[in-house]
């Protein structure tokens, strides 16, 4: 049996998870999150990385059964990078994370690695973790064609600006903004920074606000958050109903050569476009099993 892989822009949730689990537990493979990444580098302390590298295989295998995006983040090529490859790429998950991207040569060595060693194209999705990386976002999702999305971290992130972590990330108001301006421009999916605190109303007003920004994906570190981030990111009966109304309303004026409204809102072609947006993207969502 063939297994359809959920496209880039359907994957809302990302959950990062270590290597090696914790004694007496197991990867989350049947947890809700879209995409599961298995994580070599800062999830993974090095002398741990031989064995998490020994069940890779394992792990894209019961992940891709399971109607999940299977995914990994190796260390970077300066450091354990390479020996990680050697065990990814026999593996061929759906995609490669690479951490603390800061230049397109960074992201084209990669892919040069991955078209030597594998039998066939690996997603890549290069990890926003500096100031430098930031400003460079655009240069670096379209180095590849094998770019398929971008992530934006939170805390190395914060790290590299000097800025204080709160749970109101007003200190990474800006790099979210940039990253997602860059991203779309660069025509890659724009994957939002994780809410690293344990609260779920923390993450559900975080996720409120990222869609409001236009974002479509967000990572995790905590497998309880991966459905609050889908439902948040699907979109919901009242915004269908309203989509429709705003598409059914604007054609029926514009062919009367009127201006119409809705709920107040007067319709004009972007708003139009959004709503024809969001009703493709129930659209898919459903068709995929949401």
């Amino acid at each position: 049996m063939s297994i359809v892989v959920r496209p880039p822009a359907l994957r809302r949730s990302w959950l990062f998870h270590p290597g090696v689990p914790a004694p007496g537990t197991d990867h989350p493979i049947d947890c809700a999150a879209d995409a599961l990444i298995l994580c070599l580098e800062d999830g993974t302390p090095p002398h741990l990385r031989p064995r998490a590298r020994e069940g890779i295989r394992d792990f894209v295998e019961r992940t891709r059964r399971a109607g999940k995006v299977p995914c990994v983040r190796i260390n970077p090529l300066e450091g354990d990078g390479e020996e990680d490859l050697r065990a990814v790429l026999p593996a061929a998950p759906t995609a490669i994370l690479l951490p603390k991207t800061e230049s397109a040569q960074q992201v084209r060595t990669l892919a040069a690695r991955i078209e030597a060693g594998a039998s066939k194209p690996i997603e890549i999705v290069p990890n926003i973790e500096t100031a430098l990386g930031l400003v460079r976002t655009l240069d670096i999702a379209t180095a590849h064609p094998w770019v398929s999305a971008c992530l934006l971290a939170s805390e190395d992130l914060t790290t590299s600006l000097g800025a204080e972590r709160g749970r109101d990330g007003v200190e990474l108001a800006y790099a979210r903004g940039r990253f997602l301006v860059e991203c779309r421009a660069a025509g890659v999916v724009a994957i939002d920074c994780p809410y690293t605190f344990s609260d779920a109303a923390g993450v559900e007003a975080e996720t409120r606000h990222a869609r409001r920004l236009g974002y479509g994906a967000k990572s995790t570190v905590d497998v309880s958050h991966a459905g609050i981030i889908n439902d948040l990111l699907t979109p919901s009966a009242p915004d269908v109903d309203r989509a429709r109304r705003i598409v059914a309303e604007f054609e029926r004026a514009h062919a009367a050569g009127e201006r119409a409204q809705v709920d107040g809102n007067h319709l004009e072609v972007p708003i139009h476009t959004n709503a024809q947006r969001l009703l493709a993207r129930h659209a898919l969502l459903e068709a995929a099993g949401r």
